[in-house]
Order: C-alpha cells, then sequence, then structure tokens
C-alpha cells in the first residue's frame, strides 16, 4: 500500500468517530438507492426471455461468461486526477449499488431461506443440451459444490476490499462502504451456519412471474416465468382451475421446462381461451402459485387495422431494414362442394423490397402444416399467395391460415373452408364417410379407421364396408361380408411387400353411400423394415468385418411368443398381439392362434390353412356373449413351437360406449350470416373424435349439417345461414363407436350482426365562449353498432402555434347530449377537442379534432348555429330533417329556422333555401328529391337582429327508399279501438319503439297508450278528438334510421270514427244470401254462409214469423267452421208457402237473410220437387241413365245409344221401332250392340240376308257369290219410332227416340255437318279433257247438297264445266279450260246449318302448273288416237297347204295415212308374180300368195307408220304338204 493511502486511512480513523450521526444519514439514503436500482434489476431480468437461477460450477464457461458480464456492468469508473507534485492519482468514480450485491436469499422476516446465483443467460439450444446431459440427482450435486465455492469465494473477495481516497468528498462513502462490508460478514457468518443441506432447502419462489396479456382470436400467446426453489420444483398449469394436460392436447397446447424457465404456448387462440391461468410450483417444502389473465378479443371491423397500418415487427440485422407485413385482398369464408376446385388467395406486402428476399409462405389446416399433394398445390408469385385444392373433400373442411415470415417476424391471416357433400345417387342414402387411414401396419395385416359423415340419410347407418386396392391396379375388393359398425376394422390376408390403399362406403335402409377418398398407400411389411426406410441410407460403413460360425439355434423348432395380449374386441372381431420368441433363428417365423371357450379345456386352432406372418391378427365369427381365451404359436420349417401362455378370458362384445350426450348448445349472434355455437362437452367419453353441429330453420323439421367434418372443441362458428332467418341448433357427439344422442335445441336466434362498438361522432363545432368556458356541439355517429348511443366523453388539449399538447380528460362521466359547455378554460388560449361515444360494447375512436379554437367571448347579435341536425323517414321523394336550437341565442330570442339544400356533388353555389318564410318548428319535412341523388343540408336561426351562420353541413343524404321499409297504418279492431301501427323486421335484442307527435317524444299517456308486440309497436288512441290532430312518427332505435310518419288530419279523424262506430256495432257479413236447392228425392235445401262467425254464434229458424225446431218435417244443420247454415224439408207441401228466414247473433254481431216462395215460383218449385222424387222412385229399378238419343261417329255411322242403370242379368231389354218388337232372328237385331251399361243401334249397319242365312246353314257362300254394295248410312227407310224397355221384379222404364219428320232431319243435319268438316282441301287434277278440282269426304249420302262458286258467284252446270260426285270424291270439271278460268273457286257443302267451304286459287303457279299439265296430256292423247297402228285382221298363226294360195288383209289405222310394208323374216317384201301386196282405201292392207311352197313358211309382219308413231302386226305361215304327213303316219 503506498504513503499516500495510508495517510490517508489514518485521517479517516480519526475523524471516524466524529461523522457517525452523519454516516447513518447517509446510509439510509444508500439504502434507497440499493432499493431502487434492485427495482431496475428486477425488471431488466423480467425483460429476458431465457432467464433462469441456475446452479453451475464457478469454472462453467457459461457462469464465468455470464458473472464477468455481471462485473463488467457493476466496475466503477476510473479517472487521473493529478496531485501538487504532478504524480497522477487514479481516482475511483461512486461505487454502484449492484456491486455489492448479495446472494443470500431472504423472506419478508430478513431469515434467510437460501441463496440467489447470478442470471445465466443463454440460447435455447444451449440450455436444452444442458438439460438433456443431466439427470435430477446429478444435477443435485452438482449445483451444492458449485454454490458453496462460488458462496466462499465472493465472501472473500467482500472481505479484501481495498479503495484509496485522496480528496474528503468520498470520507461519507466509504464509512458507507465498511458499514456495508460489516453486514457482508454478518451475512456471511450466518451463511455458515446454515450451510448444511437441510437448511439449503425453501419454497418455491418466482423470480419471474407469468404476465398476463390480451391478444385477438387466431393469434399464438406464451406465458412465461422462473421460478427458484429447492428441491427443484415441479410446475402445473390450470386453466380455471382445471389442469391443463399439454400432451393430450398437443395440436392446442405446448408446456416447456428449460432451467427453471417454464412456458406454455396456447396456440391458435379463440374465444374460450380467455380465462385465468394458474401456474402452480411444488416441492417438499410447500407450494406457491401465480394467476395471470389472457383475454382473447374478438375482431371487430370498427376496429380493423388498415391495410398499409404499420405493424410491430423486429429490426433484420442482415438486410438493415425492418421487414413490415401486410395481408390485403384476403380470401373469405369459403363453400364448395365435393369434386369441385377451390382456391385461396391473398395478396402479400412486404416492405421495404430487397433484392432477392422472399418471405417464406406457409399454409396451415387447423394449425397443421400443409404439404403439397395431388390434392393440394401451393404457389407464390412474389407478391400473391395462392393455395388450390383440387378435388374437394370433406377432409378438406378446416380453418385455413396463411402465415408469412419475414426476418422480422410473422404476420398470419385465417378463415374457415367449408366442404358440402356431393349429391347423392339414390335419395335417402348416407353421404361418404371420411378420414380413412392405416394403422399398426404389418406383413399381412393393416387396422383401417374413419371417421362417420354428419348426414346419415333417411334412416341410422347400419354399417360400413371397406375396400381395398391393390397399387397399380384398378379392381376394388370387398374386405368384409357383413357391415361393422366400428369406425374401425383389421384387414388381414394382405401380400408381404405390396402396397395397398383403402376406401370406406356406408350403409343404411335405403342403399350404400358414395365411397370415401382414398387413404394414403400403405405397404405390408415388417415395421422394423418400414423404420429403417424412414431412416434413409445409413453412413458409409468403415469397421471390420469377423467371420463367426453359425448360429446353432438355425435348424430349430422356434420357442414360444410372449405377452400375448388382446388390444381391440368389439362384438364383430377380436384382435390379438404379441412379441415374437427370443429363440427364432435367422429363419423367420409364422404364426398359429388357438382359441378356446371358456369352461372348456378343448383347444381349436383358427387360422388352419395358412399361418400369418405377422405378430396381429384378427378373429372374427366370435360367438357374442362368449367367453374366450387365446394363445399362439410359433412354427418354421422345423417344426410348430410350444404354445404361448393363454390370456385372460375375454367376453365378446363392444367394449366401446357411445358418447354421452353433449350438453345443451347455446347460439350466440356473430355477424349477418354466423352464429356462434357453444356446448358442453361429452361426459366420460372415451376416444371422442369429434361433433357435428345441425341446423335448423324455425318452423321446419328439416336439420342442415353446419360441419361435415367434426371439431373437437365445443365452440363453432356456424357460417352460410341467411340473414333475418330464425335457427335452431343441436349437436352430437361421435367416436369409433358411433353418434350419441342429438342435444336438445338451442334457444332460436335470429341471424343477424351482433352488437359492436359504434362509429366515431362527427361535425365537433363552437356554439358559444365565454372567457372562461366554450360550448361545443357534435354529430353523433352514424353506425351505432347496433346499440343505443348511453353518452360521450370530451377531450381537449392546448395548441401553442403549430405544437400540440396530449389529450386530457374533460368528463369523467358520460354525457347524454350532443352538447357540452367546457369550463375552467384559459382566455385568449387556443383550443381543441375530440369527442368519443359510448354504448353498451364500449368507447369509440375519437372524433377527428376540431378547428383551433380561441377562448374569448362573443360580441355577436345574431344567434349561433343550430345543432343535432338528423334525418328520418328517408324516401326516394322525400325526407324529414330535425335540429335543435343553437346554444347561443344572440341578443333576442330565436323566433324561426331557415332550411337550406344542394345536391351532394354540386358546389357551393348550388345551395337553395327549402322554404321562403322562416319556420317556426324544428323540423321540416323536404319534398320533390330525386330518387337515388344525395343530399346535403344546413340550418340558419333567425333573431330580430338578423340570421345567424349556417349550421354544419348535415350529409350526405341518399334519396332512397330502404328496402322491406313499411310505413305507419291505422288499424280499427272488432271493438272500434282506433290504433296506429309500426312494423319493423329488423330489431335487434336493445333496439326501441320511440313515438312522437309534432317530432316531440310522447310522455304523457293520457292521449296514447302504447303497446309493444312481436316486431311492431301499437299506438291506442284513448280518447280520439280533434286534440289528436297533428303528425305521429315512429322511431325504432339501434337500427339504420328506421323510422315513419303518419299525420292525422280532420277529414281522416271523421272518416276513423265511422269505421269505429261500424266495428262497435256490427253486423255479421254473409258471403251468400238465403238460397234453395232441390236434392234428391225431391228434397229442399235452404242455405246460406257467412263470412266469418264464432264459435258462440247462434242461428234462430223462422218461418213465416214462427220459430221452426228440428224434427220430424226440419232438420238443421250449422259448420261453424265454414260458416254454412243450412235447413232440410223432405217435401213441399201446399202449407209451405211462405217466407223462410234465418236470424243469426254472434256476440254483439246480428244478421239477418230472408227467401220469399209464394204464388208461380212456389208452385214451379213444388213440381220440381214431386218431379225429383218421382225420378228417384223410378231410379230404384232398372233405368235409363241416359235416355235414347242419337249421335253420328266420325265414321258417318248413325248411332242411337243410351245408357242404364241398376240393372241385372235377369233384366228384360227390348228394342221397338214403329211398336214392333225387334225379334233376335231380325235383321235390324244384328245393329244392336251392348257394353256394360252402354246401349247402341247402329241404324247404318249393312246386313246380307244371303249371308245371314247361309251362316245359320253352316255353309259358305261361292267366291262368285258377290254381295250387293252396301246401301246408305241412313236413309228414309230408317225413318220411325224407336224405343227401349226395360223391365224387371223391381220396376220399368223407357226411353223413346221420334226418327220421323224433325228428328230425322235433325239427324241428318248431324250427319252432313260431319260429312262437311271431314271433306279435304280442294286439289287439282289434270287429264286430256281439262282440270279437275276435286275433295275427300269419309261418307256421300245422295241427299248432302254441295255447290261451286266461282269468284264467289254461283257457277251453273254446262257442257264445257260439269260438277259430281264419284264415291266419297267431289270433283268439279273444266273441259277445255282458258285464261277466262283462272280465279278463286270455292266448294260449298251442307253442313245442316249454314255449310263448310273449302277454296281454292286458280291462279298464278297453280294455274300454270295445271294448264301446263292439261297441255300436255291432250297433246298425248291427239298422238296416241292418230298413232299408226294395225288394229285386226290378222291371225297369229297361218297353216296351209302346200299348193294353195294365201290371201291375208289387215286392218290399218293412223292419221294422216300410215305407210304400209310388210316383212317376212324381218326382210322387207317386194310385190311380185309370186307375192302381192296392196293397200286400198287408206284402211286395208293385204298380201296374197300364189301356191304356197314350204319356202313361203316363216314370220311375217305388217308395217304402218306415220308421224304419230308405228306398229307391225305379225304373224306365223307354216306350209305343209300332205303327203309327207301320210309317209310318216304309215312309218309309225
Amino acid at each position: 500500500m503506498s504513503a499516500s493511502l495510508q495517510v490517508t486511512q489514518k485521517q479517516q480513523q480519526h475523524h471516524l468517530h466524529q461523522q457517525q450521526h452523519q454516516e447513518k444519514k447517509q446510509l439510509q439514503q444508500h439504502h434507497e438507492k440499493k432499493q431502487l436500482q434492485q427495482h431496475h434489476e428486477k425488471k431488466q431480468l423480467q425483460q429476458h426471455h431465457y432467464e433462469s437461477n441456475c446452479y453451475l460450477s464457478s469454472k462453467s464457461s457459461v457462469s464465468k461468461q455470464s458473472f464477468t458480464t455481471y462485473q463488467t456492468t457493476s466496475r466503477r469508473l476510473k479517472t487521473s486526477v493529478k496531485t501538487e507534485k504532478g504524480q497522477e492519482v487514479v481516482k475511483l468514480s461512486p461505487l454502484p449499488v449492484r456491486a455489492k450485491r448479495t446472494y443470500l436469499a431472504m423472506d419478508t422476516d430478513k431469515e434467510v431461506i437460501g441463496y440467489v446465483i447470478p442470471v445465466f443467460r443463454a440460447n435455447h439450444e444451449v440450455v436444452r443440451g444442458l438439460m438433456e446431459a443431466q439427470d435430477e440427482v446429478t444435477e443435485e450435486g452438482i449445483n451444492y459444490v458449485a454454490m458453496r465455492n462460488l458462496f466462499v469465494r465472493e465472501a472473500r473477495e467482500a472481505v479484501h476490499v481495498k479503495v484509496e481516497k485522496k480528496t474528503r468528498t468520498t470520507h461519507v462513502r466509504e464509512s458507507a462502504e465498511r458499514v456495508e462490508m460489516s453486514r457482508t460478514m454478518d451475512e456471511w457468518a450466518e451463511f455458515r451456519k446454515k450451510m448444511n443441506p437441510d437448511s439449503l432447502m425453501h419454497l418455491p419462489e418466482f423470480i419471474v412471474k407469468p404476465r398476463g396479456q390480451t391478444v385477438w382470436e387466431g393469434n399464438t400467446v406464451k406465458l412465461h416465468c422462473t421460478v427458484a426453489g429447492w428441491p427443484k420444483p415441479r410446475i402445473a398449469w390450470y386453466k380455471n382451475n382445471v389442469l391443463i394436460d399439454a400432451k393430450a392436447h398437443p395440436e392446442k397446447y405446448t408446456a416447456e421446462s428449460n432451467y427453471n424457465m417454464h412456458s406454455l404456448e396456447i396456440k391458435n387462440c379463440d374465444f374460450l381461451d380467455t380465462a385465468q391461468y394458474h401456474v402452480s410450483a411444488l416441492n417438499v417444502k410447500g407450494e406457491a402459485s401465480f394467476v395471470a389473465t389472457i383475454v382473447v378479443k374478438r375482431f371487430q371491423e370498427s376496429m380493423e387495422a388498415g391495410p398499409l397500418d404499420p405493424k410491430p415487427h423486429g429490426f433484420c440485422a442482415e438486410h438493415g431494414v425492418t421487414f413490415e407485413t401486410t395481408i390485403i385482398d384476403k380470401f373469405e369464408v369459403a363453400f364448395g362442394n365435393e369434386g369441385e376446385t377451390l382456391s385461396l388467395g391473398c395478396t402479400v406486402i412486404i416492405y421495404p423490397t430487397v433484392k432477392k428476399y422472399q418471405p417464406e409462405v406457409v399454409w396451415y389446416r387447423n394449425s397443421v402444416p400443409l404439404k403439397p399433394s395431388k390434392w393440394i398445390h401451393s404457389h407464390w408469385s412474389g407478391d400473391r399467395a395462392t393455395l388450390t385444392l383440387v378435388h374437394l373433400n370433406k377432409e378438406d373442411e378446416g380453418m385455413y391460415t396463411l402465415r408469412v415470415n419475414t426476418k422480422s417476424g410473422f404476420d398470419t391471416y385465417s378463415a374457415y373452408v367449408f366442404v358440402r357433400d356431393a349429391d347423392v345417387e339414390v335419395e335417402g342414402v348416407p353421404v361418404a364417410p371420411l378420414d380413412v387411414r392405416c394403422h399398426d401396419a404389418n406383413k399381412d395385416y393393416v387396422v383401417v379407421t374413419w371417421k362417420q359423415p354428419a348426414v346419415e340419410g333417411s334412416s341410422s347407418i347400419l354399417g360400413y364396408y371397406i375396400d381395398r386396392c391393390e397399387v397399380g391396379t384398378h379392381h376394388w375388393a370387398q374386405c368384409n361380408d357383413n357391415p361393422v359398425t366400428y369406425a374401425r376394422f383389421p384387414v388381414t390376408g394382405l401380400v408381404e411387400s405390396r402396397s395397398y390403399i383403402f376406401r370406406v362406403r356406408a350403409l343404411n335402409k335405403a342403399g350404400v353411400s358414395r365411397p370415401s377418398r382414398v387413404s394414403e398407400v400403405v405397404v405390408a411389411m415388417d415395421p422394423s423394415d418400414r423404420a429403417r426406410l424412414r431412416a434413409g441410407p445409413s453412413a458409409p460403413w468403415t469397421g471390420m468385418i469377423k467371420f463367426t460360425e453359425e448360429d446353432s439355434s438355425v435348424g430349430f423348432v422356434p420357442g414360444e411368443p410372449s405377452n400375448v395380449v388382446v388390444t381391440e374386441a368389439t362384438k364383430s372381431y377380436v384382435v390379438l398381439a404379441w412379441k415374437p420368441p427370443v429363440q427364432r433363428g435367422h429363419e423367420g417365423v409364422m404364426y398359429y392362434i388357438e382359441k378356446c371357450i371358456a369352461g372348456t379345456d378343448t383347444w381349436q386352432r383358427v387360422n388352419t390353412g395358412m399361418p400369418v406372418k405377422s405378430p396381429r391378427f384378427a378373429l372374427f365369427d366370435l360367438a357374442e356373449g362368449k367367453s374366450y381365451s387365446f394363445r399362439v404359436r410359433c412354427c418354421n420349417s422345423a417344426g410348430v413351437g410350444e404354445a404361448s401362455v393363454s390370456t385372460e378370458e375375454i367376453t365378446v362384445g363392444d367394449k366401446l360406449d357411445l358418447p354421452a350426450t353433449p350438453g345443451n348448445p347455446v347460439a350466440i349472434r356473430n355477424t349477418d350470416t354466423s352464429v356462434v355455437v357453444t356446448w358442453g362437452a361429452s361426459k366420460d367419453v372415451s376416444h371422442l373424435v369429434g361433433y357435428y353441429i345441425e341446423c335448423s330453420v324455425v318452423g321446419t323439421d328439416v336439420w342442415m349439417p353446419c360441419n361435415n367434418k367434426p371439431v373437437k372443441q365445443t365452440r363453432f362458428v356456424c357460417h352460410g345461414l341467411t340473414t333475418e332467418e330464425n335457427y335452431v341448433f343441436r349437436v352430437k357427439a361421435v367416436n369409433a363407436a358411433g353418434y350419441s344422442q342429438s342435444s336438445s335445441n338451442s334457444d332460436a336466434v335470429v341471424v343477424k350482426a351482433a352488437i359492436a362498438v359504434s362509429g366515431r361522432p362527427t361535425g365537433v363545432t363552437l356554439l358559444e365562449a365565454a372567457k372562461d368556458f366554450m360550448v361545443l356541439g357534435w354529430t353523433e355517429p352514424a353506425n351505432n353498432g347496433g346499440a343505443d348511443i348511453r353518452g360521450y366523453f370530451v377531450d381537449y388539449r392546448t395548441v401553442k402555434g403549430t405544437v400540440v399538447g396530449k389529450w386530457h380528460e374533460m368528463n369523467h362521466q358520460a354525457l347524454t347530449t350532443t352538447t357540452y359547455r367546457a369550463e375552467n378554460l384559459k382566455e385568449n388560449v387556443f383550443y381543441q377537442f375530440q369527442v368519443r361515444a359510448m354504448n353498451m360494447a364500449g368507447v369509440s375512436k375519437g372524433s377527428l379534432p376540431s378547428a383551433s379554437l380561441e377562448c374569448k367571448e362573443w360580441t355577436i347579435t345574431v344567434p349561433g348555429v343550430p345543432v343535432g341536425l338528423h334525418v328520418l323517414e328517408v324516401r326516394d321523394t322525400s325526407v324529414v330533417v330535425l335540429w335543435e336550437p343553437p346554444a347561443f341565442n344572440g341578443r333576442t330570442p330565436v323566433n324561426g329556422y331557415y332550411l337550406d339544400i344542394k345536391e351532394a356533388s354540386a358546389g357551393e353555389e348550388g345551395w337553395k333555401a327549402v322554404h321562403e318564410k322562416a319556420n317556426k318548428m324544428k323540423y321540416m319535412k323536404v319534398t320533390g328529391l330525386k330518387g337515388g341523388t344525395s343530399y346535403v343540408f344546413s340550418v340558419r336561426a333567425q333573431n330580430l337582429a338578423g340570421v345567424g351562420k349556417a349550421s354544419a353541413v348535415l350529409g350526405p343524404i341518399l334519396a332512397q327508399t330502404r328496402p322491406g321499409t313499411k310505413e305507419i297504418y291505422v288499424d280499427v279492431d272488432d271493438d272500434g279501438i282506433i290504433s296506429m301501427v309500426f312494423e319493423c323486421s329488423e330489431m335487434n335484442e336493445s333496439s326501441e319503439f320511440v313515438w312522437s307527435k309534432n317530432y316531440k317524444t310522447i310522455t304523457d299517456s293520457s292521449r296514447l297508450t302504447i303497446v309493444k308486440e312481436q316486431g311492431r309497436s301499437r299506438a291506442i288512441f284513448n280518447s280520439p278528438s280533434l286534440e289528436d290532430l297533428g303528425t305521429f312518427s315512429c322511431v325504432v332505435t339501434n337500427t339504420d334510421g328506421i323510422s315513419s310518419s303518419y299525420t292525422l288530419t280532420e277529414e281522416g279523424l271523421k272518416r276513423l270514427l265511422d269505421i269505429s262506430h261500424e266495428h262497435k256495432f256490427p253486423v255479421i257479413p254473409f258471403k251468400n244470401e238465403m238460397a234453395m236447392e232441390l236434392l234428391e228425392k225431391g228434397r229442399v235445401r235452404f242455405w246460406t254462409q257467412v263470412e266469418k262467425c264464432t264459435s258462440a254464434c247462434q242461428v234462430e229458424y223462422v218461418f213465416n214469423d214462427v220459430i221452426v225446431t228440428q224434427g220430424k218435417k226440419y232438420s238443421m244443420n250449422f259448420d261453424r267452421s265454414t260458416g254454412i247454415i243450412e235447413m232440410f224439408m223432405d217435401s213441399l207441401e201446399v202449407t209451405d208457402e211462405g217466407t223462410f228466414t234465418f236470424n243469426l247473433v254472434d256476440g254483439k254481431a246480428k244478421g239477418t237473410t230472408s227467401l220469399v216462395l209464394i204464388g208461380d215460383e212456389f208452385r214451379e218449385l213444388q213440381k220440381k220437387s214431386e218431379f225429383e222424387r218421382a225420378e228417384w222412385v223410378r231410379k230404384q229399378g232398372p233405368h235409363f241413365v241416359k235416355y235414347l238419343d242419337f249421335a253420328v261417329t266420325p265414321e258417318c255411322d248413325v248411332l242411337l245409344r243410351c245408357k242404364i242403370g241398376n240393372v241385372r242379368p235377369e233384366t228384360e231389354i227390348s228394342w221397338y221401332k214403329d211398336k214392333i218388337e225387334i225379334a233376335d232372328d231380325d235383321e235390324d237385331a244384328k245393329k244392336i250392340e251392348r257394353q256394360d251399361s252402354d246401349l247402341t243401334f247402329n241404324i247404318g249397319k249393312w246386313i246380307i240376308k244371303q249371308e245371314k242365312q247361309k251362316e245359320s246353314e253352316g255353309k259358305k257362300p261361292p267366291a262368285d257369290d258377290v254381295p250387293p254394295p252396301p246401301r246408305s248410312k241412313i236413309s228414309k227407310a230408317d225413318a220411325g219410332v224407336y224405343e227401349v224397355q226395360l223391365r224387371d221384379d223391381r220396376g220399368k222404364d223407357k226411353s223413346i227416340f221420334n226418327l220421323t219428320d224433325e228428328g230425322y232431319q235433325t239427324v241428318m243435319n248431324e250427319l252432313f255437318r260431319v260429312i262437311a268438316n271431314s271433306s279435304t282441301q280442294i286439289q287439282v287434277l289434270s287429264t286430256e279433257h281439262g282440270i279437275v278440282l276435286h275433295s275427300t269426304v269419309t261418307y256421300h249420302h245422295e241427299d248432302l247438297r254441295v255447290g261451286w262458286l266461282y269468284k264467289d258467284a254461283k257457277m251453273a252446270a254446262s257442257e264445257r264445266v260439269k260438277s259430281g260426285v264419284t264415291g266419297e270424291q267431289l270433283w268439279l270439271k273444266i273441259n277445255e279450260p282458258t285464261e277466262k278460268d283462272k280465279g278463286k273457286y270455292a266448294m260449298d257443302i251442307f253442313d245442316g246449318k249454314d255449310g263448310v267451304k273449302r277454296v281454292f286459287e286458280l291462279t298464278g303457279q297453280a294455274w300454270e302448273e295445271a294448264f301446263e299439265e292439261f297441255q300436255r296430256l291432250k297433246a298425248a292423247a291427239i298422238a296416241e288416237r292418230n298413232r299408226a297402228r294395225v288394229v285386226g285382221g290378222l291371225p297369229d298363226v297361218v297353216a296351209i297347204q302346200e299348193g294353195k294360195s294365201l290371201n291375208l288383209t289387215g286392218n290399218v289405222w293412223g292419221e294422216p295415212l300410215p305407210e304400209v310394208s310388210w316383212t317376212k323374216n324381218e326382210k322387207e317384201l317386194v310385190s311380185d308374180d309370186h307375192i302381192k301386196l296392196t293397200f286400198e282405201h287408206g284402211k286395208f292392207a293385204s298380201i296374197t300368195i300364189d301356191c304356197v311352197t314350204t319356202a313361203d313358211s316363216g314370220k311375217y309382219a305388217l308395217h304402218v307408220k306415220n308421224k304419230y308413231g308405228k306398229e307391225a302386226g305379225e304373224f306365223t305361215v307354216s306350209v305343209y304338204n300332205p303327203d309327207d304327213e301320210n309317209k310318216e303316219e304309215k312309218k309309225d
């Protein structure tokens, strides 16, 4: 130690006693500074992410590094000071408190309870590596040694602290240091006493406590804490006092504990994660806990950040910027159908742009990253991220999240995708199952699982079929013959090393569903081989190869398997599992399975045909309810080994129960198309797959699925609902065993947006100013968030030039008006104000700041600006503007207002006054607006001094009637009560009807009584009078300005009072006055019908002022549901002439209706009644339902027909003509036919007597016995009186038809009508003689009159023009037609009345074609007539004796005279001495052959020819010799 330092120490000792009182004071200040610095250190400790009280050796590099950091931060600063002698002396700065840090932990009573080690800082990987390298016992030993060595060293260093001081200014500080050193020594001594391990144990203590957080829905939150304690405490996390099992829910929670640093990560937060989270630390000394509150806020549109608003991101040192991520153009909640392709996309903006830097874009489904596959395609274009889902399936349903990772942080966006089922092929079948997966795959065995669909179809699902397909083929094989009820099935019989895919189909009573999406490919192989394949290629081998002898176990029978257990047991199958034997050699082993029924000793081998390769086996076809034991044997080529130890007895049956019914669902409004549904979880459920939510519109029984993929949460947002529709919801749970019972229905909820924070107020203006106060006014928010505005808060700040101060609240209690008097202001100071609105959802954002307003007293004389402008009753052509008076009236009171208007798109010059004279009211209805145009309004106030400034502009207001707007209407009920009714279908829970008169809220109920009903409000007039005249309006609060008004005038009041009187003294209205009708048996029915009546309505039946009652003569009936009143009488007698009356009484309403039956009217009715009764008597026996009448068929057959009823087989049916019965053998009997109850007599039916006789004799007429042609369908011979009689023991009836005179003519007219209408259109036919116009009819009668007209004039018959009939063809022949015959022709056929015309225009092309054809045919006929021809005289063969002469003459015709020639054997003959050829008179051509010889035999022909043609008459001449014939006869 230097001399100067020694002198300094002596001086300090000399003055030590004198400064003790100053040291105490300094020491107290020193401790206060130390406490502040320790608080600062603790705050820094909490901010560090990886902090821990860790006990490591002082020689640890990590500890040295951390402790060195501590020493560096606590080192005193050195400065050089020169003394008077010129020597430099080192001067120390004041020593920080942190330099003397204690390492003993004390409780509140200053008792040492442990120690604290310097903060250990390292990254997460180092901590985890150190944690994994030590177990708990070793860690405690090392900690103990490290703690002891560290504290001994620190204590000794504290004792040998040396301080140099040259000046007097450090005396006080060094005294404090000595006191602190003394305390440290005392602590060290105390520590030595408590250095044994028992004294080191202490309760857990939270060094860093978890901090409560508020996050948005869909984000991830992490709670951190650091806990000290000895022994090392164990940590548990609780949510609302319920233990959190992070391992059971890894998709939701992640809990980590590393070196006393503990964290709980909550992923994808939703609204139900809002809770109190307890962290509990427990060791043998006790427990400590701490609570942190997590608040998850649901996103509100009104609070949405703009697309370019900055978000907090970290600085990226690599690129030297902070990347800010903004996601815009976001995909919404999407809906797709199975089989479709759906694309999701967002535009991502990364600012700033760094060349060649791209963010990492990751897509998630239900918080699980998505990998590209044939079903999922993702694309990043540099500014837009797109995800395409190919061939949608229900597996694709879920919450999709886009996460954009940058070097500065990340940003996310999420939305739900719903996948609807495809249309079923057969009505009522279930939809396809989903999520088919393969588990526990082995050499020949795999377990297939799936999830049940949301829709079971028209009946419950009976089971499932599992199909498999070998990869590379397209053949699907069904794995199970009988449907399985569990959503889990073991598939056996696979071929080793082959790959398979699986699918599942559901079955119900209606049929089989479509197959599910196929599973992932699974390979049938040993699990160890699969593990080696997944591990990938191993590192290159660099070791040594050793050759050893073959294992002696090769060739031995394998040992017995071990651990044979039943892994699954249902009523359909049982699955066994076991471990292979230890002794099995190099050769693989296979297995035989044996079963034994409980209570017996008989073991039966199950797989007798083929041993299995896998240590798994599924047994089917076991008897349900029976108990079995199982064992396994190994086998190889050496033989079958010993059996394993048998399993315990197991009873075949379902071990997994159906889920319990979920708790009651609660539906909460969310948006205009969605509802949030929460419910209680199913209790004591095993292997829960999830929940299905269903919805139904109230009033229907149709349930629709809200999700097609089960969800495990007990909260779900049901999207795609119809706005303003009323829904109920229910939930059902599902596990592998099936569906639970559906929960009870939720309360009905109307789909509409939930209540939100209101919008900002607008238009903050100054209404009045004085020396120390200002009156402010503003306009209420345009959007109140669906709830009433409960008040306003005003903030202010001062303004000095361009510098503005901080905002301060002016009122702590909400204001209920849109004006406020801001007091205690400073004169001539400028202020700015903003206003925030409050509703039940919270406080809105502040309005735009007002202009800078100076606080000084106004001296103006005119009134201020009106305030509170708002509109009601917005329609296409009108709107009502309302306002409040100004806060400042000026020198005199306000006596009127002026309302100005302009179109929103017009400039300032577009303002114009709505009215000329001042309006004393504080409202005005503006009419004459243009629909679809926006307008703005302002109001000016007036007093005696003049007109003030215009108010703040209101608007723009769109002149458009809101869809579904209803007006107030007036109703008068049955009691005559007059009321006004206003209906609204868009109300929410907080909406109210507010009635006003002349736009002042009605508070006095003496004139009106307000009654609220479902969706409407009724204002009832208590006593209508002239006092009630005025404009009544109604506003619905918390809606988009729904309102209406009704003006009650004096004329309208008078009309309503008249209607009220009619309702007070009502008359029962009749739909029909009393009427009468005749019924069967001649009964008479008197009846009437009232429009409406009650069940208490009574009827009084009166005849000639005498009340009649139910009895033998009268019977009554009154159906009150239909209002029909009836009275029946069996018959009318002479005494029944008079007046019949019904008197009705229904409460206070009355009604009367009467019917008078007297005189001729009564007698006519009486005759009809008697006739009806006679008719009824007639119909008791055989009778005619339809009397004898006639009909003409389309074939023109004339039929007499009738319809009979109530006949029996013994009923006689007789036909008569002219009172002569038609016998069975008469010719007319063949004309009678009967088919069921129809009788017909075919008058025109032709019967041949000869044929009839021959048929009776059994002979067929000869072929040449041709019957005469049929006669007419009807002729005068058929005229007569026809009669049909019916007769049996029950009675008789007859029907007569007079077919004479008028009757005959009527039939003929009908026949003519049918014939005329059957005629075809006129057609034209050309002949060699002229043109023929003709039409065809079905049948022609000789009496049918047919006339022809030419140019609408009747044509007379002539030699050139003739008309007639051939068969059924009507024709008109025009011989040698000329141009004069062109024109319009008409055929008039008599049809019994006027006639039927068929018209033909023989002009134009029709004439030309017909005339041309006529000329052609005429020329052809002339040519045919004048053609040269041989008309006769020549034989075909001539036989002549040799030596005789032959002379033949042929008759020839032709004009002009033909040329004649003869040929023999086709050679022309020339006249000579032997043959002479002559042609005389132009008609006779002759050939003469003198003295014929055999040489003259041959074929001859006479040829004639002229200009029209030629012809040949051929004949053969045969010359014979008699001598030659005689010689031949002799030879014979």
